[in-house]
Formats: structure tokens, C-alpha cells, sequence
């Protein structure tokens, strides 16, 4: 295995293993009074995730607007921290328009429930017309203050660039499908272009920065199986798919050892959740035509983007850093091996 397919299954293993547990043990119990009820709760319990994330895709695919030489290249691993602003850390229960469940008014931080980004509280809900019944909990939050002191959600990468005739440059994102200890398997593929295009402007071509534009589209998809429910099940698996574009026009300057660059464009960032199979739901033995492949819900994060930060060149080594302002605003880090 060459030095890109190691380092892309250990960033690629990273990030599934960060993908919260939601996937087995606490999501399902949203489900158990009401397929229409559940999917409102998990809508709004991990919205922010999906967006958050699938908009991270978009980041730290490039460090300069200067496209290599011929058969040029660059190695870079980035991390990116996406901002999660305080508006997404619960959401309002009262507001979903819940049928056959609500959350108790004992709970800590009703009228709310805190999203898989709030605290780590479990909302406890009971059936609406059995006020004096059996309660059962919701998934608390990951609590991203408190354990790293900032509500951000890291999203690794790693970027492959490869110089091509005319002023372009191919650039690659590809983790091999891993099989995780839970049965889930995290595959990632992305792929962009960037293109001088100061060469096509009369007058432009000897001022000294460099102008490009880029797209990139990047695909993350998570597989699970549903090992451990209180619902009775058949084939029960989970289907997470993140698909993201950004277009961008990307600028930049070199001094010496330093090199300043900024972008402006459009994110385009969708995503989709699905539960898979057949859920028993109302426990009565029989699966009935919305307990097959009870939940399909999409998201969406698009919007405009414009960012800027700076690099550093040593030999062959890079360092660099970016902040990105868009709908979750992005602080990118990275190392490189840039040979031009």
C-alpha cells in the first residue's frame, strides 16, 4: 500500500469513528411510538451534523491559485474545524408538531431537546395520552464543549494534486472502502480541477499573482447495520450519503517563503439519512407499509463562500491555514509535500 492509500484509510478511519453512535443504540428509541413522530425527532436532533459535515467536504482542497508544473505534484492532509453556532446546539420540540409523543415537562431543557451537538442530556418523552405511563430517553448530545472546549466539528482530509498540460491541475480525494468493527463500511471519493485562467486575460498574464478557478465534488457514504434495537427488526441497516460542490475563484500572491491566497464561490452541499429494512414499530408482529424503510430525510447546506489565509513553504514542506466564512464557518489547517 503506497504512502496516499495509507495515509487516506487513517484519516478515512478517523472520521467514520468520529461519526457518533447514533447509528445503533439511541436513534432507533425516537422511533418506537411513531414512524412520523421519529422522524421529525431525528431530523432534528442530527440536522446539524449533516450539514455541518457534508459542507466540510468542500474545504481544504487547495493552499495556492498557482497550478503545478507538468507532472508537478502535492500531498496534503487538512483538518477542518466547523463552527457550530449556538442556534444549533438544541431545537425546540413544542415546533415539530408531534402527534403521539412530547417531551415531558421535567426535562432539563424543555421546551427543548438538545441536538447531537448539545449537551450530553437525555430528553425524556412519554406518550400524549398516557401522561401517567412509561417514559423512555433520547439520545443526549456529544457535548463538543466540554470535552474539546469548542463547539467544532472536525472533518480530516486528504488532497493528491497532480499537474496536467495548460495550466491545470487534477486533484484527487480517495479513502478505500473500510469495513468498521460494527458492521458499517465508509468509502470517500472526491475529485477537482483547478485552471490558470490569468492566461487568458490581455494584460494580465505578467502581473505578479496567480488567478485560477476551481470546482470540486466530493461523495462521503457511512453503511450500518442495526446490531442492537428494542425494535423488532429484519435487515435493518442505516444509509448515510454526503455529496458536495463547491465552485470557486481562487487568487493568490507569493513573497519568499510566503504565500497569500483568498477565494470567493458557491458551496452546494446535500445530503441524505435513511433507515433500511423492516421495524416492527408498533410491536404487532406485522410490518405494514411505513415500517418498510421507515425514514428518508434529506438536507441541504448551500451558499455562498468566500475565504482567505496563508502558506508557508520550506523545501518541499508545507504549512498552511484558512478561515472560510459560509453557513458553518470553517478554520482549515494542513501539511504538505509540494514538489512543483
Amino acid at each position: 500500500m503506497n504512502l496516499l492509500q495509507r495515509t487516506a484509510v487513517v484519516f478515512g478511519l478517523f472520521f467514520a469513528i468520529s461519526i457518533p453512535s447514533f447509528a445503533q443504540d439511541d436513534i432507533d428509541e425516537l422511533l418506537r411510538e411513531s414512524i412520523d413522530d421519529g422522524e421529525k425527532l431525528i431530523n432534528g436532533y442530527i440536522s446539524p451534523f449533516m450539514k455541518s459535515v457534508s459542507l466540510g467536504l468542500n474545504s481544504g482542497w487547495y493552499n495556492t491559485a498557482k497550478t503545478h508544473k507538468l507532472v508537478g505534484f502535492d500531498l496534503t492532509i487538512t483538518a477542518s474545524a466547523m463552527s457550530i453556532p449556538k442556534s444549533d446546539l438544541f431545537y425546540d420540540v413544542t415546533k415539530l408538531g408531534l402527534t403521539k409523543v412530547e417531551l415531558t415537562p421535567t426535562s432539563s431543557d424543555y421546551p427543548n431537546a438538545p441536538t447531537i451537538f448539545g449537551p450530553d442530556r437525555s430528553p425524556v418523552y412519554r406518550e400524549k395520552d398516557n401522561l401517567t405511563g412509561e417514559t423512555f430517553e433520547g439520545p443526549g448530545g456529544l457535548d463538543l464543549k466540554g470535552e474539546i472546549g469548542k463547539n467544532w466539528m472536525p472533518v480530516p482530509m486528504v488532497t493528491l494534486g497532480i499537474g496536467l498540460p495548460k495550466g491545470t491541475d487534477l486533484r484527487v480525494r480517495f479513502t478505500p472502502a473500510i469495513d468498521l468493527d460494527d458492521d458499517s463500511q465508509f468509502k470517500l471519493f472526491g475529485v477537482g480541477v483547478m485552471h490558470d485562467v490569468k492566461q487568458y486575460i490581455p494584460g494580465l498574464k505578467l502581473l505578479p499573482f496567480d488567478l485560477s478557478a476551481f470546482v470540486g465534488y466530493t461523495r462521503l457514504s457511512l453503511d450500518y447495520k442495526y446490531t442492537n434495537t428494542d425494535i423488532t427488526t429484519e435487515n435493518a441497516r442505516g444509509e448515510m450519503v454526503m455529496n458536495a460542490t463547491t465552485i470557486q475563484a481562487a487568487i493568490s500572491k507569493k513573497v519568499s517563503v510566503l504565500t497569500v491566497y483568498g477565494n470567493v464561490g458557491y458551496n452546494i452541499a446535500k445530503s441524505n439519512l435513511s433507515m433500511l429494512g423492516k421495524w416492527d414499530v408498533d410491536n404487532d408482529g406485522t410490518y405494514e407499509a411505513q415500517e418498510i424503510d421507515p425514514i428518508d430525510m434529506k438536507f441541504a447546506a448551500s451558499g455562498p463562500r468566500i475565504g482567505a489565509g496563508f502558506r508557508l513553504k520550506l523545501a518541499v514542506f508545507t504549512l498552511h491555514a484558512d478561515y472560510t466564512l459560509q453557513k458553518y464557518n470553517a478554520l482549515t489547517v494542513g501539511f504538505g509535500i509540494n514538489v512543483r
